[in-house]
């Protein structure tokens, strides 16, 4: 289980650079989908098959076809690389990516409880359901309004370069 959980943890680390270093934005999308998909199986392996199943559903099917969608209507071409490079950040970007990193590390680390985990909560349909559409109902309607609006707006910019 655990060789498992580090192979699936190396391939989305691995895709979520990919998202970044990527020139093309579908490349870009399709490595985020790589991403989503590890993170289920990581979701698999902590006992929540509900969760890893709206992760590939919801997230690596239904949100990223929007994406793909923004991408082809904006007609997103490939990254142009920049004319000139800055001193400044040639120079302290190393060190300062550095730093943020170990930060990162630090925060992560003290974390880590020191006892052993408590056992895994039940991650069925129905408590998550009840959360969602009685504890949550707004937030989660907020946020259907927010991808909405987001895509009524891809579409206006791209009809105003068209």
């Amino acid at each position: 289980m655990a060789a498992l959980f580090y192979i699936a943890a190396a391939v989305a680390v691995v895709a979520a650079l990919g998202v970044i270093l990527q020139r093309t934005p579908v490349y870009s999308a399709l490595s985020l989908i790589v991403v989503l998909c590890a993170l289920a199986v990581v979701y698999l392996l902590l006992g929540a098959e509900f969760i890893a199943m709206l992760q590939i559903i919801v997230y690596a099917g239904a949100i990223m076809v929007l994406f793909v969608l923004v991408i082809m209507l904006l007609n997103a071409g490939r990254e142009q690389p920049a004319l000139r490079e800055s001193r400044l950040a040639r120079w302290l970007g190393v060190p300062l990516l550095t730093a943020f990193l170990l930060g990162v590390l630090l925060v992560v680390w003290s974390q880590f409880p020191r006892v052993p985990p408590p056992a895994p909560l039940n991650s069925g349909p129905a408590p998550i359901g009840h959360l969602l559409f009685r504890t949550y109902v707004l937030p989660f309607e907020v946020t259907s309004i927010l991808i909405l609006v987001a895509i009524l707006g891809a579409v206006v910019l791209a009809k105003k370069q068209l």
